[in-house]
């Protein structure tokens, strides 16, 4: 692959300082300084990106996409835009860009991008010209990273993380993308081109858990009617990604930290051991620390395991993603149901930024799913979202707003519109009710 790079950026000064970085890092960088040039640019050759402003004198960096398309169909687009609204970076990413990055540009979390789209190019390419079988992975089409300051600073440390050989301990609450943070290091690692095998550790019975580990053979107990390849012979040379670690049986722990230290494994019922060179990367919500003083997990298989933390934030934790992957999720759900809704009106909007998200982005993407399939018209309302409630918050608990007396009621209303700047949806939910029993209540109380 070439390393080509257009920039195409109104601002002079600030393009010659990015050509001038850039081309430290081994690029051959060309600029342009609005749309027409940078077309002219397209046409004349082939790029492996292009980094594009947002607002440029003659357009936006977007209405390159149609010409990229057309001539270098492979070619990634990233956006950098002053204008880091969620609404925008959206649109570019639906458009079709590869990726996006706010102004002021911070050069590591740049290259990092750059380094992602080229590396997801390469393997396109080579799944587009195989020369050899490329084991088979999930598809990460139904996640992306986002674009939070908490997000940001996950996917930092995985790629900080990914190319060396530790092991990797994922925590976090169900439903905050754990595998798919196993799978990024995994991909952005040295054992890319190895198997990577997924184990949840939760779903194992203690009797077969040798046998899902390390294999068996034929005969070697009722049931067994055929040789069979444990996980970590399969994901020989590659990464074995064990979910919920936390449930794995005390007399199971002793069995893998065995394993993980001899780096050997016998299949259950043979006499032939086989090496075998594995990464591993283990994801629990359950906090060990306090298993392990129970005496339910082994101390040494912890520190076995351990050799770099990874904490993923809640949904809640990360309120600017939100959006983004609601319609990322709302995409899957119109190529599933055949439907072509265009997103969520601004009520429910509002109602999904300020709820809590317990379930973080599985339960996201359930409700988007649900709201998708019952819509009847272009945009996903109020009426379609189902959202239950959830423990009050301590703002809630601080207003201490009761609604028994028509002497105070006013007044807390008006302090819990106070408290949200005036956001409904938000103020609904300090004062444990429904939108529609606010509206009400306003109008009775004339408050404007």
């Amino acid at each position: 692959m070439n390393k080509e790079l257009l920039i195409v950026e109104d601002d002079l000064t600030f393009a010659i300082i990015m050509k001038t970085w850039l081309t430290k890092k081994g690029f051959n960088v060309h600029t342009a300084s609005n749309c027409t040039k940078a077309c002219e640019a397209l046409q004349e050759r082939d790029y492996s990106l292009i980094l594009s402003d947002l607002r440029l004198p003659d357009g936006e960096g977007t209405s390159l996409l149609p010409l990229i398309k057309e001539k270098h169909p492979e070619t990634p687009l990233i956006i950098m835009t002053s204008y880091a609204d969620i609404q925008s970076a959206v649109n570019a990413m639906k458009q079709g860009a590869s990726d996006y990055i706010s102004k002021p540009i911070r050069p590591d979390e740049l290259m990092d991008k750059i380094k992602e789209v080229l590396s997801k190019r390469k393997t396109e390419e080579k799944k587009a010209h195989p020369t050899q079988k490329q084991p088979l992975e999930q598809s990460d089409n139904d996640f992306m990273e986002g674009g939070s300051e908490a997000a940001r600073i996950l996917y930092n440390y995985v790629s900080l993380v990914a190319p060396t050989q530790m092991s990797v301990l994922i925590t976090g609450a169900s439903g905050t993308g754990k595998e798919y943070a196993a799978r990024r290091i995994h991909r952005l690692s040295k054992r890319n081109d190895r198997p990577f095998v997924a184990i949840d550790c939760g779903s194992i019975p203690k009797e077969l858990a040798a046998s899902e580990f390390f294999g068996h053979i034929k005969g070697s107990f009722t049931g067994a009617l055929e040789d069979k390849r444990g996980a970590f012979i399969e994901a020989d040379g590659g990464t074995l990604f064990l979910d919920e670690v936390g449930n794995l049986s005390y007399e199971v722990q002793v069995q893998l930290l065995r394993a993980l230290q001899e780096r050997h494994v016998r299949p259950v019922g043979s006499t032939k051991e086989y090496e075998v060179n594995v990464r591993i990367i283990c994801a629990t919500n359950e906090d060990l620390p306090s298993a392990i003083e129970r005496g339910e997990f082994r101390e040494d298989l912890y520190h076995r395991i351990n050799e770099f933390t990874l904490q993923m934030p809640s949904l809640k934790e990360r309120q600017q993603d939100i959006m983004l992957f609601a319609d990322l999720f709302l995409d899957k759900a119109n190529e599933e149901f055949g439907k072509h809704i265009t997103g969520f009106d601004r009520e429910a909007t509002t109602l999904m930024l300020t709820y809590e998200w317990p379930g973080n982005l599985r339960q996201l993407k359930n409700v988007v799913k649900r709201a998708a399939l019952l819509a009847q018209g272009d945009c996903i309302t109020l009426q379609e979202l189902y959202l239950p409630s959830t423990t009050p918050s301590a703002d809630t608990q601080a207003i201490g707003i009761n609604l028994n007396t028509k002497a105070t009621e006013r007044e807390r209303i008006i302090e819990a519109l106070r408290k949200t700047s005036n956001n409904k949806s938000k103020a609904a939910q300090l004062l444990g009710i429904d939108r529609k029993t606010l509206y009400n209540k306003l109008k009775l109380h004339g408050i404007e």
